[in-house]
């Protein structure tokens, strides 16, 4: 299952693509059996070759920003009918719409399910409070097993005696500090 770190760079490189007003966005969650590759396909396309290279820019420069993420590789950025950014666990695709239609990768992946935008979002979502659930539930754990062992560690110790007038004179006596003090007054 992909982290939230890497749905929540999934979801600004959507966003992205969609500020740019790319066409036609998808998200694909790939098959694990069949994909060792990646976890998502994020496809768009826009109207002709500036426009997906300025798509491209928007993903890249959003997440270096946001994330401090780069791409591991970017292809075709020069021709820029099929522009592929890896990010490794998901990989960006934005064409023209006439190389889509030729390449139709979301025939070639039937197994892959279709989210939107939304569904991911709510996913993260869902991610992130149950995260925040476990994290304060493991620390009032924590806090309370902590708080039994210092009663634990009370019950078990034994009480100290207090000290009468009598002993702490003795204990005093016995001091380096007063020993020497009682030695120089015997000699004068």
């Amino acid at each position: 299952m992909p982290s939230i770190e890497s749905n929540q760079l999934l979801l600004a490189a959507a966003a992205a693509c969609e500020d740019k007003k790319a066409e036609d966005i998808r998200i694909l969650a790939l098959d694990p059996a069949e994909s060792g590759l990646t976890d998502y396909f994020l496809i768009c396309n826009g109207t002709n070759e500036r426009q997906n290279v300025a798509i491209t820019d928007e993903v890249e420069l959003r997440l270096k920003r946001e994330f401090g993420v780069y791409p591991n590789s970017v292809e075709g950025r020069r021709q820029a009918e099929w522009i592929l950014m890896d990010y490794v666990d998901f990989i960006v695709h934005v064409f023209s719409a006439e190389k889509r239609a030729f390449y139709g990768l979301e025939r070639l992946r039937k197994s892959a399910t279709t989210l939107s935008v939304a569904e991911l979002n709510a996913e993260v979502s869902a991610r992130i409070t149950e995260a925040r659930a476990k994290k304060k539930s493991l620390a009032k754990k924590t806090s309370e097993n902590v708080g039994a062992k210092k009663i634990a560690a009370k019950a078990v110790l034994p009480k100290k005696p207090s000290p009468t007038k009598g002993i702490a004179k003795r204990l005093a006596a016995k001091s380096p500090v007063r020993r020497a003090a009682q030695k120089r007054a015997t000699k004068k």
